[in-house]
């Protein structure tokens, strides 16, 4: 066989440091959701795969780990939730209290290249609320979003969220007599203007068989470039689109609810942004690093037609999505990744074989009160024991020796103060629960 099994590429292990860690941040998540009265949810890891293809379209599934199982079904390991909760909401969808505000912590699956920040499996925060058409269903998304992010201790230097709106980007395509078959390939290329240049895009544009592509460059280029509401006003203002004029009053409606929510300084208008979803229908977003590398942090916007598409009721929907691994490298970035393993609260020290019985009485009690507790497993003598319970972290040492257990107790050691009490067994659970900080 010829060495030890690796793991598969782009799939991590978690060591207890690292899985306590990683569990840290899945429990801010949670207490996050929790403040905005979210429910969790989950579902399964593997899908048929057509439950993918048919929210992505086909070219979904040269990203997908998907195979044929043993039933000849075709399957794929989930890239992502939403389309599972379209589905779990879309089947129970009459007798859900509206809006349904869900919340779910999942591992997904990519099959594509590695790169920094990019890995196969990666667990992702999803936090949706449909069965609410309105924009206080945006804005109560967008806050929980920036929420979860300074929970981790993250302010304004760190992070910002880009606004942006798909449909006044259909506007301008409708007002440029682009044809509505050609939308998706039009707004893809939109989503490269700032990473290609310009004759290649109106290039792409006219290959794509869309008219006036220069025209259509020239126009994507100065909305992509607004950065306030007054200039999108501007730019729509002569718009005979009622549409268009519909989407501004959303603007202002969604803007007034963050401003009275105290973080307008973390929202900024951004028509660059369009998300290369292909399910988005309204105003979309991403968080982005704006330390170190800009990276995108976590994205989403709203997809009023989804949970229909996939056979459900029409259900109006908002929500994002924010995976562990860009979130844990700018924690790193800021010294700000949250504290692992938790040390036990008291190690015992035990006299002998004679002592044993007695102190794993007193370990269970102590366990059974809600500490934690850790002894050496063979008996040793009481240095090597000392120099143990220091390196396992543990707050006290509890040393029951002949003397102690004779007197029906333990001697229960302060490792931070030094400080020594005599304590009987039933009071010392109590007696170590008053002195924790």
């Amino acid at each position: 066989m010829g060495g030890m099994f690796q793991s598969l590429p782009g799939f991590r292990e978690f060591y207890p440091e690292d899985c306590a860690v990683r569990n840290r941040i899945f429990q801010t998540w949670r207490e996050a959701c929790a403040r905005f009265a979210f429910q969790e949810f989950d579902g399964p890891a593997l899908e048929p795969l057509e439950l993918f293809t048919a929210k992505s379209g086909p070219e979904i599934v040269s990203q997908l780990f998907n195979f044929t199982d043993k039933g000849g079904r075709e399957v794929a390991l989930r890239p992502e939730m939403t389309p599972t909760l379209a589905r779990l909401v879309g089947a129970r969808a009459g007798s859900l209290k509206r809006p349904i505000r869900w919340f779910s912590i999942g591992e997904n699956f990519r099959y594509e290249k590695q790169q920094k920040g990019r890995l196969r499996s990666f667990y992702q925060l999803n936090a949706d609320i449909l069965g609410e058409a309105g924009p206080s269903a945006d804005a109560e998304i967008i806050t929980l979003l920036i929420h979860v992010l300074q929970s981790f201790g993250l302010g304004e230097s760190d992070f910002i969220i880009r606004l942006s709106d798909r449909n006044l980007w259909l506007c301008l395509l409708e007002s440029l007599a682009v044809p509505e078959a050609l939308y998706p390939e039009a707004l893809s290329a939109i989503d490269k203007l700032e990473r290609e240049d310009g004759p290649a895009l109106i290039e792409k544009l006219s290959q794509a068989g869309i008219p006036n592509a220069d025209k259509l460059y020239a126009a994507a280029t100065e909305l992509a470039a607004i950065n306030d509401l007054a200039d999108l006003k501007t730019f729509f203002g002569n718009s005979d689109s009622s549409v268009a004029l519909e989407r501004l009053e959303q603007w202002d409606a969604l803007m007034t609810q963050i401003e009275a929510q105290g973080i307008a300084s973390f929202v900024k208008v951004d028509l660059g942004i369009v998300r290369g979803l292909a399910y988005y229908t309204g105003f979309v977003f991403e968080a982005f690093q704006t330390v170190g590398k800009g990276r995108a942090l976590a994205g989403g916007g709203r997809y009023d037609n989804l949970v229909e598409k996939l056979g459900g009721q029409p259900l109006p929907a908002v929500g994002f999505g924010m995976g562990d691994v860009t979130l844990r490298d700018l924690l790193e970035l800021k010294d700000l990744v949250p504290e692992g393993a938790e040390s036990p609260n008291a190690y015992l020290v035990i006299g002998g074989a004679e002592e044993r019985p007695f102190a794993l009485g007193i370990a269970a009690q102590l366990r059974s009160e809600g500490l934690r507790v850790e002894y050496g497993l063979k008996d040793a003598g009481f240095g090597k024991q000392f120099k143990a319970a220091d390196h396992s972290g543990a707050r006290f040492a509890v040393i029951i020796g002949q003397e102690e257990k004779a007197g029906g107790g333990a001697k229960v050691k302060d490792l931070q103060s030094g400080k020594e009490t005599f304590v009987l067994s039933a009071e010392i659970a109590d007696f170590i629960v008053k002195e924790l900080p």
